[in-house]
């Protein structure tokens, strides 16, 4: 099963494809991120993210999407921003047909590294050695968006077991 996890954002959004095997490994498809100028006006910004994430959608043809719920933000403005951000990323889902699952960054933490009190660098760590990784992918967002794919990936194969 083929995931796509996202983290919205407006400057950047970073995102990345992550497979599970059938012998039980992830492998990484794509990732990446989508940046917008600053000085860009907003609704433009958010078309962009729009356009970029559908290319993105549309090319490898994920089954399911993943991304991270705004959890919280002591800066309101950024709070702000990040809504926005998800909105146009869980729209484009939608409109591409992929259905959206939504995950706290403590859920996030918990599935990749087995603890929901997890540091950043611990997070990411963990993603590199998921995924067979030479080196953590950067920007953060886009680390944080492969760990959310995985996250994904666990819930779901959890989920089928609980099912059956």
């Amino acid at each position: 099963m083929l995931v796509i996890g996202i983290d919205p954002g407006t400057a950047i959004t970073g995102y990345g494809l992550v497979e599970d095997l059938s012998d039980g490994s992830l492998a990484v498809r794509d990732y990446g991120a989508i940046m917008t100028p600053a000085k860009m006006p907003m609704p433009e910004r958010l078309l962009e993210l729009h356009h970029r994430l559908h290319e993105i959608l549309l090319l490898h043809r994920p089954v399911s999407g993943a991304v991270e719920k705004l959890f919280f933000q002591k800066n309101v403005r950024t709070a702000l921003s990040v809504g926005q951000g998800r909105g146009v990323v869980l729209m484009t889902l939608a409109a591409c047909q992929v259905t959206a699952y939504e995950y706290t960054p403590l859920e996030v933490k918990q599935a990749v590294a087995g603890y929901g009190g997890a540091d950043k660098r611990q997070v990411q760590e963990m993603v590199r050695a998921l995924l067979s990784l030479e080196d953590i992918p950067r920007p953060d967002d886009v680390a944080d968006a492969l760990a959310i794919a995985i996250c994904h990936l666990h819930s779901a194969h959890l989920n089928s077991l609980i099912a059956e």
